[in-house]
């Protein structure tokens, strides 16, 4: 084969190749925006702010939950990090102490079972009262886990926003060393000799 027509076959491809980083760099741009925006925009919305560092909602989280929430302290809460601190370090901290730290299942089962008991017993007072309360709880912890949740798939869909970017960028790197080699091989074809083969 000759030499000109390998160096053309790479030049080529290499064109090829970086075009097409170009591309996916571009989308994997659009897409990091994409997430990014419509993440903050659902976030912002709310106006949920993070407590402030001398409050007395924050002074009463554990240490580790203390230190997580400083971070952010007195913020509007606008990205995905922001939400999945928030959801771990302050509801998730306040869902445990809603029923000595049961969960929403167990609250529900226990609030089916009572409500039943009381529909049988409909005078029982302090039967009306242990179901009151466990409706109270399982409201609670179902707000919870739903605030819980959502803010997860804000925290999920905004990381997919971070590693587009991240992507893009290693896209971009890979693009522009392939434009660098491309346009060394071009110059490299005008040189080689005719006849020349390998």
């Amino acid at each position: 084969m000759k030499r000109r027509t390998f160096d053309k076959i790479v030049t080529i491809m290499g064109a090829g190749l970086t075009v097409f980083l170009f591309i996916v760099a571009g989308l994997l741009n659009f897409g990091y925006n994409f997430a990014d925006k419509n993440v903050s925009d659902a976030l912002v919305v709310q106006k949920v702010y993070f407590p402030e560092a001398d409050s007395g909602s924050l002074m009463a989280l554990p240490d580790e939950d203390q230190k997580a929430m400083l971070k952010y302290a007195g913020q509007l809460m606008s990205n995905g990090d922001m939400a999945k601190t928030y959801a771990d370090h302050y509801i998730s901290v306040h869902m445990k102490g809603i029923a000595g730290g049961k969960v929403y299942e167990e609250v529900s089962g226990e609030y089916m079972a009572k409500s039943a008991q009381l529909r049988a017993n409909p005078n029982d007072a302090a039967l009306a009262a242990e179901v009151a309360k466990l409706e109270g709880q399982r409201m609670s912890l179902f707000m919870g886990n739903t605030l819980n949740g959502l803010l997860g798939f804000s925290y999920a869909f905004w990381q997919f926003g971070q590693i587009a970017k991240l992507s893009a960028g290693v896209a971009l790197i890979g693009g522009i060393l392939l434009l660098l080699l491309t346009v060394a091989g071009y110059l490299h074809l005008r040189r080689t000799d005719e006849s020349a083969t390998i």
